[in-house]
């Protein structure tokens, strides 16, 4: 789930515990952890109500100023039906740390390179991994439909594939594309055959 940025430090604070959303099919579940500019959040709640019954009680608890201003901003009428997710703030987003620690034993080298082959054996489009991490690595800050044109493939399925990346701790969303975490930044200097310690800061 998506948020704005405005919206962070409320989150953060507990202050917002609610989001509604003009969903065609749920895209959230009853536990289900999901994570926003650095905050991971879980959903406690999750179901459709008319747009009527947002009051401006919950307004304020998803950030808005009323039930009219939020209904003005999803753009849908009082007998529209909208879902209503409530979450709870967990702390920060734990990749943070796991991308941000770049101590790389040999273990610890050999469990990613083991989890990028399983991925690339994955794929139906042949191995992807390391040719997105030197992309990446290349093109820091571009956007991802520049990207993707170089990687040969879609938008859509090139972000995909960041995202993996990104779970490994490997890589960064910045405003503007994305960047080797400094765990990434390891591993692929590990790969070129550069100790860690080599690295130029």
């Amino acid at each position: 789930m998506q948020f704005i940025k405005s919206q962070v430090d409320g989150i953060a604070a507990g202050t917002i515990t609610l989001t509604f959303r003009r969903w065609t099919r749920p895209q959230a579940k009853v536990g289900g952890r999901y994570r926003t500019w650095g905050q991971l959040l879980e959903a406690v709640d999750v179901r459709t109500v008319k747009a009527a019954e947002i009051s401006d009680d919950e307004a304020q608890r998803a950030g808005e100023a009323s039930g009219d201003v939020l209904r003005r901003r999803l753009g849908v009428s009082v007998s529209d039906d909208v879902y209503r997710i409530e979450f709870r703030h967990l702390g920060q987003d734990d990749r943070i740390e796991r991308r941000n620690d770049a101590m790389l034993d040999e273990p610890r080298r050999s469990a990613i390179e083991s989890r990028l082959d399983r991925l690339d054996k994955a794929s139906k489009t042949g191995p992807w991994t390391r040719q997105t991490l030197q992309l990446i690595a290349a093109h820091p800050g571009v956007v991802s439909t520049t990207l993707a044109g170089h990687a040969g493939m879609d938008r859509p399925a090139f972000k995909l594939n960041v995202r993996k990346l990104k779970e490994l701790g490997l890589t960064e969303s910045l405003e503007i594309g994305y960047r080797l975490s400094p765990l990434g930044e390891a591993f692929t200097a590990s790969a070129e055959g550069v100790s860690s310690d080599d690295m130029v800061d």
